[in-house]
């Protein structure tokens, strides 16, 4: 999997545990939801955690975690399933503040939305990786430095810097 962080791959210092994998005493460890309540209670303080979700997880059931993960990890199953972008801004509103990554066939185009709703970094396929090189994540996330939305991108909207610039 290339993992893409402000346009550009990057390499990936998570390790992801199978479920029936024993749990490290360091490092930075990805559970699955099913594990995360074991994991929370039996890692030491030192070791980052981090959670893989599916799409159609209820925001509501991490609440009590979140203060702990410092990663949360969404799974996309598709491109046109857009589940994931809803999730994504739930989360960030509940408070979370880690890295929010977006995992699975996402397409460049879609790169401003998922920055938009709070994504930190995307995870795609290496055949989507080789299909769509590190030039065309970057001139996607080039394209929209300011949108309609208020958003996790950038600072404002279009609208507030138009009313800032109508005010001076």
């Amino acid at each position: 999997m290339a993992l893409i962080s402000d346009g550009r791959f990057i390499e990936d210092d998570w390790r992801r545990l199978a479920d029936e994998e024993a749990l490290p005493k360091s490092g930075k460890v990805v559970v699955s939801l099913a594990r995360l309540e074991h994991a929370l209670a039996h890692l030491p303080e030192g070791v980052s955690l981090g959670v893989n979700i599916p799409n159609t997880t209820d925001p509501t059931s991490l609440t009590r975690a979140l203060s702990r993960l410092e990663l949360v990890e969404i799974a996309f199953p598709a491109f046109a399933d857009g589940r994931g972008f809803s999730l994504a801004r739930l989360i960030r509103r509940a408070g979370f503040t880690g890295e929010l990554r977006a995992s699975g066939r996402l397409l460049a185009d879609q790169y401003a939305h998922a920055l938009g709703c709070g994504f930190n970094t995307i995870e795609i396929p290496d055949e989507l990786a080789e299909r769509q090189g590190e030039s065309q994540w970057q001139a996607a996330r080039a394209a929209h430095a300011r949108t309609y939305q208020r958003g996790y991108v950038a600072p404002g909207s279009i609208l507030d810097a138009r009313r800032k610039a109508a005010a001076q």
